[in-house]
């Protein structure tokens, strides 16, 4: 299944079934592109007026890191599901002997081990999107403040809705499985929470 490709309805029915996947990681990677959508929108907004031409090397450069993330959020909402898919089918493995239970325990762990690299890349490429946010936020057209508004909470909420899946499935394992992401996560924290504050700072201020 590739997201994408479905249509709005189709994707929120998936998403409401009782089937696990999609998810919350797949909703963060949609999420995400349709903050770097957003993003695209406001950099051309920018960059259509003379009015503001001294912002108009801060658009296109944000123009040009949104639609580098467009086909990779895309691309992390499949393979978010996919990952689950195989922490899902990895617990149907059979245990009946010692021998059957150590390759399902090993099976579960690396695909839980999976299912939280595809969120912590969701949120690495939320984290590269967010500063170019800011600076639309900041000095874009003010005539599009509140769409630059939009696309910084949706990249916010995707970021930290993907290191919520990162944290639930690295909780899941041994604490030396995962070590970079562990080590990593509360500086992104912090810088998502700092950039996302900023951004509705400026955007209130040009409303």
């Amino acid at each position: 299944m590739t997201w994408s490709n479905t249509t709005l309805s189709e994707f929120e029915a998936a998403v409401k079934s009782s089937d696990p996947t999609p998810g919350g990681g797949t909703v963060a990677a949609v999420a995400l592109g349709q903050a770097a959508a957003l993003t695209v929108m406001v950099a051309d907004l920018t960059l259509a007026s003379d009015r503001w031409a001294e912002a108009h090397g801060l658009a296109a450069e944000a123009k040009q890191v949104a639609e580098a993330v467009l086909p990779l959020a895309a691309a992390f909402a499949d393979a978010d599901s996919t990952a689950f898919d195989a922490v899902v089918n990895a617990f149907k493995l059979p245990k009946g002997t010692d021998a059957e239970k150590d390759v399902r325990r090993t099976a579960i762990r690396l695909a839980t081990l999976g299912a939280a690299e595809v969120p912590f890349e969701t949120a690495q490429l939320a984290c590269t999107l967010l500063p170019h946010v800011l600076a639309l936020a900041e000095h874009g057209n003010s005539n599009a403040a509140s769409d630059a508004g939009v696309a910084s909470l949706m990249a916010t909420a995707a970021a930290k809705g993907a290191v919520f899946n990162v944290m639930i499935n690295l909780n899941a394992l041994p604490e030396d499985m995962g070590e970079a992401m562990r080590a990593a996560l509360p500086s992104m924290e912090d810088d998502i929470r700092r950039i996302g504050r900023s951004c509705m700072e400026a955007v209130r201020q040009r409303l």
